[in-house]
């Protein structure tokens, strides 16, 4: 069992930066891989970005590759989300999620493909 907490959203100008957070409880987080997911208001949640257990590879959303990066600290735990150059529609609700990495291949980009999940935390980009 995984239990994330996210952390780090706010209210921040278009063009500013944001880092999100994601505190991972358990012993063997480096066995697991990571996502990011957002969901602006009436939209389905949509994949952002995902990395591997070990941080070697990373795999991106079209509307996120150059302004984000993820990244994960295995020693604290914690997996982040860098966020630059933002623009209003990037305003959304933001989830990290986890899932073992046996049985996989690539980074999933499915949201049924990760089995545990934060609660979200709220990014506005004002104009």
């Amino acid at each position: 069992q995984v239990q994330l907490v996210e952390s780090g959203g706010g209210l921040v100008q278009a063009g500013g930066s944001l880092r999100l957070s994601c505190a991972a409880s358990g012993r063997t987080f480096s066995s697991y891989a990571m996502g990011w997911f957002r969901q602006a208001p009436g939209q389905e949640r949509e994949f952002v970005a995902a990395i591997s257990g070990s941080g070697g590879r990373t795999y991106y959303a079209d509307s996120v590759k150059g302004r984000f990066t993820i990244s994960r600290d295995n020693v604290k735990n914690t997996g982040y989300l860098q966020m630059n150059s933002l623009k209003p529609e990037d305003t959304a609700v933001y989830y990290c999620a986890a899932r073992s990495e046996r049985g996989i291949v690539v980074l999933p980009m499915r949201r049924d493909a990760y089995y545990y999940w934060g609660q979200g935390t709220q990014v506005t980009v004002s104009s």
